[in-house]
């Protein structure tokens, strides 16, 4: 039976990577017989120029319908001086908190053709393969009350709450023990433990569902650490996972151990395993409309898609061997050149993935 994947190219440089992915599923479909359709909607700033809002109700409903959703970035200069209600972030959040979409997965692996392109030393970071496993749902983005008050002497405040329930914890932690369990069954639960109650109470309940995981090794770490950690001695960590902005913070300082935040794929899970698949790096308003942006996360997000939602494994291997084919051949967008390889623009990019395939 055929399966949906709605697109959503957002703005900025999202039209121009999903673009490409998109030309990389077609492959897929037409040559080597993935059964898909795919529709497309607005979401972010563009859905904003059409619609007013950042998420109309037509693209929550077809995001509801679809099997997977592949989204390309939102935001940018544009939308900046609107309320803080209808920016296009909105709509990535709103889809978010539509779908139930809880847990991300944000791998943060180096390839070996990149190595140099890292600013840390090779030593350090060869051979990098990290899953961050952030909570995507609740936390301080989500939380009740904020807003911005007036007090009584006249001063204006600033309010934002961090808030999880144990449920919540005890689902995001599964989720990052059972992948633990297929890879180096290790994980480390980040949190503020020493001076955040909520925190607090994520240390107890990740200590408690890790007794059902008696093969996995767990350990705690406060964010400051594991922030310095993540640079100091990367290859301690297999699976990490934390709240909701301790992860979207993380999960950016891992993306620059592999040499360019523009190779980074990830995936937001709900409990039956749907997903949306987008790159880690935002809409990158600076070199939108110039071919510069790598396509590489987007077309590695689409992999994971086929790993994760669509059941088909085969097909996500087929995608990755292609982009280190690519890779291998010296293929570089500007965000990964280095001396004596060939620079390529994005458009040029997806076709040599495209080819390779």
């Amino acid at each position: 039976m055929s399966k949906t994947i709605l697109v959503l190219p957002g703005d900025g440089i999202g039209p121009e990577i999903v673009n490409e992915a998109v030309k990389v599923l077609a492959t897929l479909r037409d040559e080597h017989g993935l059964d898909v359709d795919l529709d497309e909607a607005l979401v972010g700033g563009a859905a904003i120029d059409a619609t007013g809002g950042p998420l109309p109700d037509v693209t929550l409903e077809l995001a509801k319908e679809a099997d997977a959703v592949m989204l390309g970035a939102v935001g940018g200069p544009k939308w900046e001086s609107l309320d803080i209600t209808i920016r296009p972030e909105k709509g990535l959040l709103g889809l978010r908190a539509g779908l139930n979409l809880f847990a991300n997965l944000r791998p943060a692996i180096l390839y070996p053709q990149l190595a140099g392109a890292s600013t840390l030393k090779p030593e350090v970071v060869s051979g990098l393969d990290i899953m961050i496993v952030r909570e995507l749902t609740g936390g301080i983005y989500f939380g009740q009350p904020r807003g911005v008050n007036q007090l009584e002497t006249g001063e204006r405040q600033g309010i934002n709450t961090l808030v999880y329930t144990e449920s919540e914890i005890d689902r995001i932690s599964r989720v990052a023990f059972d992948i633990a369990m297929k890879r180096g069954k290790r994980v480390c639960s980040v949190d503020k433990a020493n001076v955040l109650e909520c925190t607090e109470l994520w240390r107890e309940v990740a200590t408690r569902v890790g007794g059902d995981y008696p093969e996995v090794e767990l350990s705690h770490m406060y964010v400051d650490n594991a922030a310095m950690q993540l640079v100091r001695f990367p290859k301690q960590f297999d699976v990490m996972v934390t709240t909701n902005m301790f992860g979207d913070i993380l999960s950016d300082c891992a993306a620059m151990l592999t040499g360019s935040i523009g190779m980074l794929p990830s995936a937001s899970l709900d409990e039956n395993g749907k997903g949306m698949y987008e790159p880690i790096h935002g809409s990158a308003p600076d070199i939108a409309g110039q071919g510069l942006a790598n396509p590489l996360a987007t077309i590695l997000s689409v992999a994971m898609m086929l790993r994760y939602s669509l059941n088909e494994p085969a097909m996500a291997e087929r995608i990755e061997s292609a982009v280190n084919k690519v890779l291998d051949d010296g293929l570089r967008t500007p965000d990964i050149m280095s001396e004596g390889m060939n620079e390529v623009g994005c458009e040029q990019m997806g076709d040599a993935v495209v080819a390779a395939l």
